[in-house]
């Protein structure tokens, strides 16, 4: 009986893999639940069989037909917790895009919570408190529009004021990725068109903003790999 109820629980838990990603890799999933890729391809047929509309690319993995949807996720209390908890360090970032974003969805997520499970939220959401690391004097509101430059990869035109050098400078930028520091504030990762390199764009130095029709090629570089690029430099 414990067999078949884990396999019941992992083959749900496929399901939603497929439902909230793009695409996903047998192999993938046999790491994250330790079984074989055997077990896997026998997962996905069985889900196929129950009428699931599964795409299968055997160079890639598996993804949801897009008129597929599953019906409203029931959530655990602890997964529950941890949406209420990280509410409250998105409550206290520095952009009031996310936040507002973030409020609105998490609305949303509350709506599926059964009866008892809202009570104990609200309880919850009454007991936690989070402390900025540090005062902030600026607010940003230009993060969502930023992450869908970045989606899109559109081209933007920014004022930049240069807090070193103490001047603006007007630039067309290909922003790349977006990073969060230890003192919470966010800057953006972009290729300047003016210095012909990667620059960091702090979002409190922004002072005009517009996003371009004009489009470019992605990036093939990761930003981890970016990172680690700029760890070897800061050694030299």
């Amino acid at each position: 009986m414990n067999g078949s109820i884990s396999k019941l629980s992992r083959i749900i838990a496929i399901l939603t893999y497929l439902q909230a990603k793009r695409i996903v890799s047998a192999p993938f999933l046999a790491k994250r639940f330790n079984v074989s890729v055997r077990t896997i391809y026998r997962d996905i047929n069985t889900l196929i069989n129950a009428g699931i509309p599964i795409i299968s690319d055997i160079s890639k993995g598996y993804s949801l037909m897009d008129t597929y949807h599953l019906p409203p996720v029931m959530f655990t209390q602890d997964e529950a917790n941890a949406l209420i908890t990280a509410e409250h360090f998105i409550k206290n970032n520095t952009d009031t895009s996310l936040v507002k974003n973030y409020s609105d969805a998490l609305n949303k997520v509350r709506a599926v919570f059964r009866d008892s499970m809202k009570k104990k939220s609200e309880f919850l959401n009454n007991r936690i408190g989070v402390k900025p690391q540090l005062p902030h004097n600026f607010k940003s509101d230009t993060l969502a529009l930023l992450q869908n430059a970045i989606i899109d990869c559109r081209l933007l035109e920014i004022l930049y004021n240069s807090e070193s050098k103490q001047e603006k400078t007007s630039r067309l930028i290909e922003p790349f990725a977006l990073y969060n520091n230890k003192d919470d504030c966010w800057t953006l990762i972009a290729f300047c068109r003016l210095r012909k390199d990667f620059r960091l764009f702090r979002l409190e130095r922004i002072e005009y903003l517009k996003p371009l029709e004009e489009k470019f090629k992605p990036h093939k570089m990761t930003l981890d790999q970016f990172i680690n690029k700029q760890r070897e430099k800061a050694r030299r």
